[in-house]
């Protein structure tokens, strides 16, 4: 889809749709101010009446308005404050697309930047109609509706009032584009069958990503190299599985030669059964979205190359299947990890941390400025946090700062959780250094406590998704989150160099 920036009056444009904001589904905003004066007090006689009904996002089609050289108008409510908050904002910009999806538009006119948002600027507004636009507009492409004529907007103007923000919002359009692959590529990888999207085929994406573009290196260790690297909680985990398991390792070497590299882990579980501790046969279809922390730094790594940032960036992706097999991991089993600490497995279903711990050390390599690990880790958290933020813990204040700040920013957002010492009593063994599980309580947090004993030599945050990585119900699906938190985190830290 294509987004393109405009400055013009809006009365005589000429377009399929022209989308304007109404306050509180009575007073016209500015465009449709002019709007209506063109049409001869018609808006406001609509409003009058009481066709559209209040509430932020809330919409209403005008056709063949007289004096207004549109089709149609899309009028969409912003609520009553004079100044929303960023949420508010986003939700105004998803009706306006969750409408213009339903209807038989190819292009439109936004008029949505002109709205006042509480501390942020017109760039800011232009990002979030790219960007939410995007994500309300998706469509799994494999999916049954792939061939349905809704959804056929596939160019939206943005118009900005004042001349000079017109450089600026085009700077907005290009950066919310990029995040839109990144998402994109994010969701398409969650939502394939986990028959499809198997270790190999989150390999075979990895250079397909790097393909043509010098700055970017991929490299994939196999089964063999893990066995001599002596990986044995990665390896633990995959033996139940016919599925060979990877280590993905994707570069994108933007910045100056011996920088230091940002470095982003992703957990990938194509497929988790829960291992000889089974999960319950409910839902047990969405566990093929155990490799969205996968998908989410695949993507971050498309988008930021698509951006050019001026940074060091590697993307290391475990990847394997998590299945019950006569050869597979048993509870009581002790293994040694890549960091020569052992581990006894109590719980085969606390997986994830397995193939992150390895990979953690692994990352050692690389002497990384940060390292940010990103996993559907834990229900504890989806309990804890709902559907709305991930959980964000780590070893270094700084660095959880700026990712809870990206994540304000893009509306993506993180919330931290203590990771004190106490919680690493609930992590004791009597036959290895620590086990895989810490008991009922605070198990997000002893979670990331487990993976903090792997991370003791640089920076480090961790960021568990299980509760926003993917939607259930009759909206079942992935949501490419926290795709646009990475971008964010490390758009400002390209800054700096």
């Amino acid at each position: 889809m294509e987004f393109t920036v405009k400055n013009a009056p809006v009365a005589g444009q000429r377009s399929a749709c022209i989308v304007v904001a109404v306050s509180g589904a009575r007073r016209p905003g500015d465009s449709a101010a002019a709007l209506d004066k063109a049409a001869g007090g018609t808006i406001v006689n609509v409003l009058k009446r009481g066709d559209m009904k209040p509430g932020a996002g809330n919409t209403l089609w005008l056709y063949d308005v007289k004096g207004v050289a549109c089709e149609r108008i899309l009028l969409v409510d912003c609520g009553e404050d004079k100044e929303l908050a960023d949420t508010a904002f986003r939700k105004v910009v998803r009706g306006m697309a969750t409408a213009l999806r339903g209807a038989a538009v190819k292009d439109a006119l936004c008029c949505l930047a002109e709205i006042p948002v509480r501390d942020r600027d017109t760039a800011w507004k232009v990002r979030q109609i790219v960007e939410a636009t995007a994500d309300t507009l998706y469509r799994f492409e494999h999916g049954p509706d792939k061939k349905e004529t809704r959804g056929r907007l596939n160019r939206l103007h943005i118009n900005v009032n004042d001349a000079a923000d017109v450089r600026p919002a085009r700077e907005a359009v290009r950066v919310g584009k990029a995040v839109n692959t990144g998402v994109e590529l994010a969701k398409n990888l969650g939502n394939l069958p986990p028959n499809v999207c198997t270790p190999s085929h989150l390999a075979s994406e990895a250079r397909r990503i790097a393909a043509g573009d010098e700055r970017l290196r991929v490299k994939v260790l196999q089964e063999k190299d893990m066995a001599r690297l002596k990986m044995g909680a990665l390896l633990a985990v995959a033996r139940g599985s016919r599925q060979p398991p990877q280590l993905i390792e994707l570069a994108w070497n933007g910045g100056r030669r011996n920088a230091a590299p940002l470095v982003l882990v992703g957990k990938g579980i194509t497929f988790d059964s829960g291992g000889i501790s089974i999960k319950p046969a409910a839902a047990m279809d969405e566990m093929k979205y155990d490799m969205c922390g996968a998908a989410s730094v695949l993507g971050a790594i498309a988008a930021i190359a698509q951006l050019k940032l001026p940074i060091n960036v590697v993307a290391l992706v475990p990847t394997c299947e998590n299945l019950p097999d006569g050869n597979a991991t048993k509870p009581g089993d002790v293994v040694t990890t890549l960091s020569g600490k052992t581990v006894e497995i109590l719980n085969t279903d606390a997986e994830g941390r397995l193939i992150l711990c390895d990979t953690l050390t692994y990352g050692e390599r690389f002497k990384p400025a940060a390292v940010v690990d990103v996993a559907t880790l834990t229900g504890a958290c989806v309990i804890a946090l709902g559907k709305h933020a991930a959980g964000l813990l780590g070893n270094d204040a700084d660095l959880v700062g700026e990712l809870r700040q990206a994540g304000e920013d893009t509306g993506d957002r993180a919330w931290e959780l203590p990771l004190w010492d106490d919680y690493q009593e609930q992590l004791k063994s009597n036959f290895a250094d620590m086990s895989n599980v810490g008991g009922r309580e605070a198990g997000t947090i002893t979670a990331a406590c487990f993976l903090a004993r792997f991370a003791e030599k640089y920076p480090w945050a961790h960021l568990d998704i299980a509760g926003v990585a993917w939607r259930s119900g009759n909206a079942k699906g992935a949501t490419g989150r926290p795709v646009p938190l990475l971008v964010e985190f490390l758009m400002k830290r390209g800054k700096r160099h």
